[in-house]
C-alpha cells in the first residue's frame, strides 16, 4: 500500500507537477509553447521537464495564433494539450482560436468532438511591467459557453485542479495568478488526487460579513478578515476557484448565513466578475440580504509602470478592510 505524504511547495512547482504526473500518466498528452525548451516557460513552470518530454513538449514562434490553433487541431485528434500563453494579456491574439472554434466545436458537431485542450497562461499585476502585461481579464472568457475558467489561489488547488482540467474533454482557460507563483503551501503527492471545476472552497469560516474573493485577492482578503477580527468582526472568506461555471451553492448559503457581501477581485469593475457575483446575489438572495452587496476592483484605467501609481491600481488589504468596516451597522451611543 503506497504511503502519500504532504510537504510544503511553491505553486510553481505544484504545477509543474501535475503537468509532469499527467504526462506520465497520459502518453498522448503534449504540451505547446513559447521558451520551454531549455527555459521552463516565461516563469519557469516547465524546467527540467524538456529532459524528460522533449519530444512530447513543442517550443513554438512568436505567435499565440498558430500555438492555440496548432493545440486546438491536436487535442481534437488526441489530446490532451497544454498549451501556455506566456502573459494572459495575449490572449487577446487568440481568440477567434479560443472562442469561435475551441468553445464551440462540441455544440457545432452535437458532441462528436470532443477538445482536451488546456490553455494555461498568467494572470494579473507583476510589479512594473505595466499596461500590456498586467490585465486581468477572466471576465471575458467567463462570458463564452463553453470554456471553463480556473483560477486556483492555493498550490494544492493548482496542481488537483489542473490534473482536473487534463483530464476532462472540454477546453479550459486556466489562469495562474503570477504573484503567488512563489508562495508555499501544502500539496499531497497524490497523483490521483483532484480538485473538480466548479466547486468553491471556504478560505476563512466567519459570521457578521461575507468576502468573496478571486485570484490574488483571495490572500488579501485573508488578511483583511484578520484585520478585521482584531475589529471585533468574523469575516467569511469564500473562494470561488473557477469563474466559470462559479459554485453559486458555496456562495448563496454563506450569504444567508451572513446578510452582507463584499466581493473583490483584481480586474476593474465594469462588465467583471465581480460584477456577476454582486448582481446575482442581489438577485436571487434580496431576501437574506441585509444591506447591499458592494464590490472592490481596480480603477478603469491602463495599468501604470511607476510603483508608487502601480499601488493604487490594485485593490489593498486596507481597502478591503475599509469597506468592510463600513458595511457593518453602527452601534448606537449609550
Amino acid at each position: 500500500m503506497t504511503t502519500h505524504q504532504v510537504r510544503d511547495i511553491t505553486y510553481r512547482e505544484a504545477v509543474r507537477e501535475a503537468l509532469t504526473e499527467e504526462m506520465e500518466r497520459q502518453q498522448g498528452m503534449i504540451i505547446i509553447g513559447e521558451d520551454l525548451l531549455p527555459g521552463g516557460g516565461s516563469f519557469g513552470v516547465h524546467m527540467g521537464m524538456g529532459e524528460r518530454f522533449g519530444e512530447r513538449m513543442f517550443e513554438s514562434p512568436i505567435s499565440e495564433s498558430a500555438i492555440v490553433g496548432v493545440a486546438l487541431g491536436a487535442a481534437m485528434t488526441g489530446g490532451p494539450v497544454a498549451a501556455e500563453i506566456m502573459y494572459s494579456d495575449f490572449l487577446c491574439v487568440c481568440m477567434d482560436e479560443i472562442v469561435n472554434q475551441a468553445a464551440k466545436i462540441r455544440y457545432m458537431t452535437g458532441g462528436q468532438a470532443r477538445v482536451p485542450l488546456v490553455v494555461r497562461s498568467p494572470i494579473g499585476m507583476t510589479r512594473g511591467v505595466a499596461a500590456q502585461h498586467s490585465q486581468s481579464l477572466e471576465a471575458w472568457f467567463a462570458h463564452i459557453p463553453g470554456l471553463r475558467v480556473a483560477m486556483p489561489t492555493t498550490a494544492a488547488d493548482a496542481k488537483g485542479m489542473l490534473k482536473s482540467a487534463l483530464r476532462g474533454q472540454d477546453p479550459v482557460i486556466f489562469l495562474e495568478t503570477k504573484l503567488l507563483y512563489g508562495v508555499k503551501g501544502p500539496v499531497s503527492t497524490d497523483p490521483e488526487l483532484l480538485v473538480p471545476l466548479g466547486v468553491g472552497r471556504i478560505a476563512r469560516e466567519g459570521s457578521d460579513l461575507t468576502l468573496i474573493a478571486t485570484g490574488l485577492m483571495v490572500s488579501r482578503a485573508l488578511e483583511a478578515a484578520d484585520t478585521l477580527q482584531a475589529a471585533g468582526i468574523s469575516a467569511e472568506v469564500i473562494d470561488p476557484r473557477t469563474v466559470s461555471p462559479l459554485d453559486w451553492d458555496i456562495m448563496f448559503a454563506s450569504v444567508e448565513k451572513t446578510g452582507r457581501v463584499l466581493v473583490v477581485n483584481e480586474a476593474t469593475l465594469t462588465c467583471s466578475v465581480a460584477s456577476e457575483i454582486a448582481a446575482t446575489i442581489g438577485e436571487k438572495r434580496f431576501n437574506s440580504l441585509d444591506g447591499p452587496v458592494r464590490r472592490l476592483g481596480a480603477p478603469f484605467a491602463p495599468k501604470p509602470s511607476t510603483p508608487g501609481l502601480e499601488k493604487l491600481s490594485y485593490p489593498s488589504v486596507e481597502q478591503i478592510a475599509q469597506l468592510a468596516t463600513e458595511m457593518m451597522p453602527r452601534k448606537r451611543a449609550a
